[in-house]
């Protein structure tokens, strides 16, 4: 069995100093791309909403996500409220954008963990985290300090500052990561971050030099490494040859890929001329067959049923199903 890295860099005394590198990074606030420079411990709050506190929307067990992540017993997960990014089509804008939730203290967020791993989960899933790195961190320190021991999954748009995660490495075991956009354009138009393609790849990069791919238990279960998520858009709005073409030549073909049929128009998408639509069929029978054409074998595809579909496996390495919904 791997231990989780963080274990060893507590007993080293690193994660304490991580801990206060990443503190620094929150006043003035540069933890994200956005770089904002708000002074957050004086309540002072910038483009993701945050302040000195996590602020939770929902913590439970979930059984939504790839097959390694969610395994039999589910994934911890823990939706953070706030968001670095914009996007006019998020399913989540109630808390991602809404401000919707709950601030609580590291020192609940820290029983959080302990009681997701008590029910049973395969690992914490660290949903839009990126914000409350500095809380998230102080609350694993005190849940190792009360022998906890589980993976940490890092969910992330991939809109990630290098500082930021190069301050993680060893912190997190498992990232699971978004590629949105092939173009700056589209980024800029959907998301508010002209910069998205570049910042993510080299996110991407760094995640990558970081864990790897992906190792899983003899259950199948994500132990370390990197997924990388491709929600496929109306009109090729997330320029899916683009993620592929770099996913298969900078990263590498034996990344675990899954590609995502299920958009729906939400929040200020809905009517608009390109986003207010469901893909169609054949626009994900193409994307389908640019990661195909790639040579990518180590993933999962949604089946479609033109409602966001069931989910099939596509490589031939792990076997499962999932719901992405």
């Amino acid at each position: 069995m791997i231990v989780p890295s963080y274990i060893n860099l507590h007993r080293s005394g690193e994660l304490a100093h991580s801990v206060e590198q990443i503190y620094e990074l929150q006043s003035p606030c540069r933890l994200c791309p956005r770089a904002c420079g708000v002074m957050r411990p004086r309540g002072e709050r910038g483009a993701c909403g945050g302040g000195d506190c996590a602020k939770i929307f929902r913590c439970s067990p979930h059984f939504g996500e790839e097959p390694p992540i969610t395994g039999s017993g589910g994934s911890g997960t823990i939706f953070f409220s706030g968001c670095t990014l914009n996007c006019d089509y998020c399913q989540n804008y109630t808390f991602s954008q809404g401000g919707a939730g709950r601030e609580v203290a590291c020192e609940e967020l820290a029983q959080m963990f302990l009681t997701l791993a008590g029910q049973g989960c395969h690992n914490i899933n660290l949903v839009t985290p990126t914000h409350f790195i500095p809380q998230i961190l102080s609350a694993l320190t005190l849940a190792v300090e009360r022998g906890f021991d589980l993976p940490l999954v890092y969910n992330t748009s991939g809109y990630e500052s290098l500082g930021t995660l190069r301050l993680l490495e060893g912190c997190v075991d498992v990232y699971l990561a978004d590629m949105r956009y092939g173009s700056s354009s589209a980024s800029a138009r959907y998301s508010g971050a002209h910069d998205y393609p570049e910042i993510n790849r080299e996110a991407i990069r760094e995640m990558w030099r970081q864990t790897g791919p992906l190792v899983t238990n003899a259950a199948g279960v994500a132990l370390r490494g990197l997924i990388v998520r491709h929600l496929v858009l109306p009109q090729d709005m997330a320029g899916t040859r683009e993620v592929a073409r770099f996913l298969r030549e900078e990263i590498s073909p034996d990344l675990a890929v899954s590609l995502m049929s299920q958009y729906i128009p939400c929040h200020k998408a809905v009517g608009d001329p390109i986003l207010g639509r469901r893909i169609t069929e054949e626009e994900y029978g193409e994307a389908r067959e640019i990661f195909a054409a790639y040579g990518f074998t180590n993933g999962w595809i949604q089946e479609w049923s033109g409602e966001g579909g069931d989910s099939a496996f596509l490589g031939a390495r792990m076997e499962g199903n999932i719901h992405c919904g």
